[in-house]
């Protein structure tokens, strides 16, 4: 494949959808730095963008950390120049009201809202200098209204359509498309046997949250 001098950061990694932009990235010729909490787990999906003549680089990442997420795309925009940067952080969690604590509301918009901030204001920083480039968000339906159970997770969704709509008025004047995608369904890759319906099924169970 041609290699274009072009990087393309995806924070959120994961194992279906952010799988599938990272493959689809490096399969157009760019350079794919992926991060996700847990960066051993990448290893796959490096390994196959590489058999197949991509470039990629995995990294552990904590999305809610300012000097990680402006390392992290810094560094991509130092490999390559940062021409799109995709924010892809899950966490979806389903509590009743009033078992929804503190931390698990404050934990969650970190996650879906906070960190989503940080990753386009740091891209921003790197793009606007160069007069182009692109910044999306994945959302969801929990994006355009709450639902039972939602409060925590549909919140940290709503402020990150709101980051995302801002975002896109200041910054389209200035040549950086910023969208916001609103993405509900699974993506089925070689070597996930029922991916659509296992990605289902992690939305709707609530995730771990502990502190830190």
């Amino acid at each position: 494949m041609e290699q274009k001098n072009a990087s393309a950061a995806v924070i959120g990694a994961g194992d279906f959808i952010g799988t599938a932009i990272a493959k689809k990235f490096a399969a157009e010729g760019f350079t794919v730095f992926a991060g996700r909490r847990h960066g051993d787990k990448l290893a796959p999906l490096v390994a196959e963008v590489e058999a197949a003549g991509g470039y990629i680089v995995g990294r552990s990442l904590d999305a809610r950390r300012e000097d990680e997420v402006a390392a992290f795309l810094q560094d991509a925009d130092t490999r390559a120049p940062l021409e799109v940067c995709i924010f892809n952080i899950g966490a979806n969690v389903n509590f009743p009201l009033i078992e929804t604590t503190e931390q698990v509301f404050r934990k969650v918009w970190e996650m879906a809202c906070y960190a989503g901030f940080l990753a386009g204001r740091e891209a921003a920083r790197l793009m606007v200098p160069r007069d182009r480039g692109n910044i999306f968000f994945t959302g969801a339906t929990a994006s355009l209204r709450g639902g039972a159970g939602y409060a925590a997770f549909a919140s940290g969704k709503f402020g990150l359509r709101a980051v995302a709509q801002s975002a896109a008025r200041e910054l389209g004047p200035k040549n950086i498309h910023v969208a916001h995608l609103v993405i509900d369904a699974g993506s089925t890759l070689p070597g996930f046997a029922g991916g659509s319906r296992n990605a289902r099924a992690r939305r709707r169970s609530p995730i771990s949250i502990r502190a830190g």
